[in-house]
């Protein structure tokens, strides 16, 4: 429910502050007073863009501020969906800078204007001449019949699976189309890791090979030097180790003598061992040394397998390869992995399908049960609205796609009148009929389901009278459980309003100003006398008026 809304620096509004009560409230005004200001105002809290064109003083900012009392609307959800604090006074403020820059905020919260689109639609449904268009959408009018249905529940369990349905689908087809992508590189992918896997890839390998080449292809030079060494370690006139025995000689007739001498002795024995251990070293390595053209060729060929693969990959390292290697096995392996995915995937469509297929029946059946009780009803309620001879003829027209709601589409057609034949409503409706039927839907689904408070823009436009008169009882009916506004220029809808608002515009200083302000009820009578028979208010007037507001 609008509990009050404030403008400042809006258009012609200067500084306006008003609340709102339950019920039926009704918005009068002379034509260009100002009341097409006061929506677009309200609109803007909405969600509408804005522009510097808004702004009465271009020097000054403009603050739009909307209260709403939302416990009754089961909106705590959507406020979490939305990550906003969920208070039942709900405050809705929207901002114009000078700059041009627009700000939104819900409850001192910055937000976007998507969210505060998503939030305004909730919260208010403002009726416009444009907004009758929607009678044309199907979406719309399987919403009626569904709410007659008391779908609800079904409906939500249809959406779930839809929903899974089609992220399904998406998922499945991007499968695919990475094992297409897969399969076109399989075999190229396969021959490239094929390669790497023969090449027998370990980290440090290559190191190996090039010293095991170095030492196969300089065979005859390292068994020179091991000669020489095993020479120099084992001469019996100067070889080391004789020198070393000899001076182990020396130093042992010391040891007698301290310590030291004892310390000294035992270092030049551990010479000795390291010695005698180095010179088998060098007879083991130069009987083991010999030359094997053909292991060279291999660890040749080898090393020329690695650098190729290294130049072909424009990597520099076998660590490199081994992470292609990775990646390949990867790419490789991924193509039975896609396989599996997409026939779970298929297997879990397929049941949805069938869920999907059930919910639709059952959709299907519930709303022709319906389908008859509304076309009833709204004849019925339209007769006295000035069209007694409205007809309708509804089908539910089977598709092969699955919509939003449900496997089918509905078929409105309307006649206006007797003998003639029916047709889509945007084709043979006027706009005055156009406002009644919906007036006369919005009325039968306010009976069904939770509405949000409802503002109606001049829909009693071409029509007088006792229709007129009839259009408001409408209104206030559907007042006795919603909030509900309408701006009227006619004083049979304006006097059933519980709360009666003027729209207004005076100059002060040269500048003109839109007002609004509640009537009370000598300032009702004379409002709607004015209404009656022009500014010149006679006493019959006055009288009719005061008949109106009984």
């Amino acid at each position: 429910m609008l509990t009050h809304l404030s403008i400042k620096n809006f258009a012609l509004i200067d500084d306006l502050n008003v609340s709102f009560s339950r019920g039926f409230t009704t918005i009068t005004g002379e034509t260009g007073a100002g009341k097409s200001i006061l929506l677009d105002g309200l609109s803007m809290v909405l969600g509408k863009r804005a522009d510097l064109s808004s702004l009465r003083d271009t020097e000054r900012k403009c603050i739009i501020e909307a209260g709403f009392e939302v416990g009754s609307f089961e909106l705590q959800p959507l406020f979490e969906k939305l990550d906003l604090d969920y208070e039942l006074h709900t405050i809705i403020r929207r901002e114009i800078l000078p700059s041009g820059k627009s700000r939104a905020f819900v409850n001192d919260v910055p937000v976007t204007l998507d969210i505060l689109t998503q939030l305004g639609r909730r919260l208010i449904d403002i009726h416009s001449q444009h907004q009758t268009l929607q009678l044309t959408e199907q979406d719309f009018q399987l919403k009626v019949i569904d709410a007659i249905a008391d779908n609800r529940k079904l409906l939500s369990a249809y959406s779930d699976k839809l929903k899974r349905f089609r992220k399904l689908q998406a998922e499945l087809e991007d499968l695919k189309e990475q094992q297409q992508a897969a399969l076109k590189e399989q075999d190229y992918n396969g021959f490239l890791l094929q390669e790497l896997r023969e090449a027998r890839l370990e980290p440090g390998i290559q190191e190996e090979l090039e010293s095991e080449y170095e030492a196969l292809n300089n065979v005859e030079v390292i068994m020179e030097q091991l000669g020489a060494g095993d020479q120099l370690l084992n001469d019996e006139q100067v070889g080391v180790l004789t020198l070393l025995r000899e001076l182990r000689n020396a130093s042992q007739k010391l040891t007698g003598f301290g310590p030291k001498y004892q310390s000294l002795n035992e270092r030049i024995q551990a010479l000795i061992i390291e010695a005698d251990d180095i010179a088998d070293e060098f007879s083991a390595l130069e009987r083991s040394v010999e030359s094997d053209p053909r292991q060279l060729e291999l660890v040749g060929n080898q090393l020329r397998t690695l650098y190729d693969l290294q130049k072909k990959h424009g990597v520099t390292g076998i660590d490199d390869l081994l992470a292609i290697r990775e990646e390949l096995e990867k790419k490789v392996s991924s193509s039975e992995d896609l396989e599996e995915k997409i026939n779970s995937r298929e297997k879990e469509l397929s049941a949805l399908v069938l869920s999907l297929d059930s919910l639709s029946d059952e959709l299907h059946s519930r709303r022709l049960k319906v389908l008859p009780e509304f076309a009833e009803r709204m004849e019925k309620r339209l007769h006295p609205l000035g069209m007694p001879n409205a007809s309708f003829k509804l089908e539910l027209v089977p598709s092969r796609e699955y919509k939003s709601s449900g496997k089918e589409t509905l078929s409105l057609l309307f006649s206006a009148n007797k003998g003639t034949g029916y047709g889509d409503l945007k084709k043979i409706a006027s706009g005055g009929e156009l406002s009644r039927i919906m007036l006369t839907i919005k009325s039968i689904l306010a009976e069904y389901e939770p509405l949000p408070t409802m503002m109606f823009d001049e829909i009693d436009t071409g029509v007088s009278g006792e229709i007129s008169s009839r259009m408001g009882d409408i209104m206030m009916g559907m007042s006795k459980s919603m909030q509900i506004f309408t701006i009227t220029h006619l004083p049979q809808v304006a006097s059933k309003g519980d709360q009666h608002f003027k729209v207004y515009k005076i100059d002060e200083d040269g500048v003109t100003h839109t007002k609004m302000k509640a009537l009370d009820t000598e300032e009702r009578i004379l409002e709607l006398a004015q209404m009656l028979g022009g500014n010149d208010v006679s006493d019959s007037a006055v009288a009719h008026a005061r008949q109106l507001l009984n």
